[in-house]
């Protein structure tokens, strides 16, 4: 027989009753014995906590440190790029200047020329 005895509701409302006072007065009574080690363990959390977030603090001071970096060394290089093609510009275009003004040199020498050939050409006499 699993059930020798009769258990009538209140008999089982009692042992509920019971079970949940015992469950109640051991959980103080651990908790009561626990507090040290509980302090203990939650100041040491909080430590962990506290150095995990300057860790992390030291972790993106050092990516923002880095990225800045990259940034002047870009801008840098974006500056020396914008200078070397300025210059190459620059002498393209005095390239250019110098080999228009020779034509027009050219082209003045040739027709001072033709002028004195001519001229010559009408002092002859006929």
């Amino acid at each position: 027989m699993k059930h020798a005895r009769n258990n009538d509701l209140s008999d089982r409302r009692s042992a509920a009753a019971e079970a949940k006072s015992a469950l109640l007065s051991a959980f103080r009574t651990a908790s009561t014995t626990d507090e040290p080690a509980r302090l203990a363990r939650q100041s040491e959390r909080a430590t962990i906590a506290a150095a995990r977030e300057e860790r992390r603090l030291e972790r993106e001071r050092v990516k923002r440190d880095e990225a800045e970096r990259q940034a002047a060394e870009a801008a840098e290089r974006q500056a020396a790029a914008d200078a070397a093609s300025r210059a190459e510009t620059e002498a393209r275009e005095a390239a250019e200047r110098n080999r228009i003004a020779r034509v027009v040199d050219d082209a003045a020498a040739r027709k001072a020329e033709r002028d004195r050939r001519y001229a010559n050409r009408k002092a002859k006499p006929a």
